[in-house]
């Protein structure tokens, strides 16, 4: 058993990086945002600086790049503050907000974004990862399992998604990202 886990970690560890919402499994390039902008900043292309959150000029590709990069970082409350300059409707931002809310231990709010995410995609495979992460943490596998199941259902095999869920709930343990 533990050496099932030790290969299925081995396998799947070079795209553990992939942070919340990211379709990319590696780590993000730190940037100036986490390199030289400090709490509540981020930085502006077109200025040339770090700025205040709601003042940054970013389109929402490079938000939803600045909440990925700042979440790696383990700055939830900045990741945080860019969430809440974007469109509230959309799945990717209701699984950030969900995926930041874990992180900072606050189970009920991460869980109410996550069933956000799904009402508008439910074929959000990512989210339905990061929802049973949430319930292996909370010790609900049966539950962790039924949303590796959806994966499953809905194309997600031989995905991140499905790797870290199935480790996660196999070894008790959620994965970092």
């Amino acid at each position: 058993m533990t050496r099932t886990i030790a290969l299925i970690f081995f396998a799947a560890a070079p795209s553990f990086a992939l942070a919340a919402g990211g379709s990319d499994s590696n780590p993000p390039k730190p940037t100036s945002t986490t390199t030289q902008c400090k709490d509540g900043q981020v930085y502006d292309e077109e200025l040339e600086a770090c700025v205040m959150i709601e003042d940054s000029s970013m389109n929402m590709e490079d938000a939803y790049n600045a909440v990925r990069e700042l979440a790696y970082a383990g700055r939830y409350n900045d990741a945080q503050m860019v969430l809440a300059t974007m469109d509230q409707a959309d799945d990717r931002t209701q699984t950030y907000w969900g995926f930041t809310h874990r992180k900072m231990g606050n189970m009920d709010l991460a869980m109410a974004a996550y069933y956000g995410a799904l009402a508008t995609n439910p074929d959000n495979i990512l989210v339905r990862s990061y929802m049973g992460q949430a319930y292996v943490e909370m010790g609900a596998l049966n539950l962790a399992q039924a949303q590796l199941t959806e994966i499953k259902a809905r194309g997600g095999r031989e995905t991140w998604a499905e790797r870290s869920l199935a480790l996660a709930i196999q070894s008790g343990t959620s994965a970092t990202y």
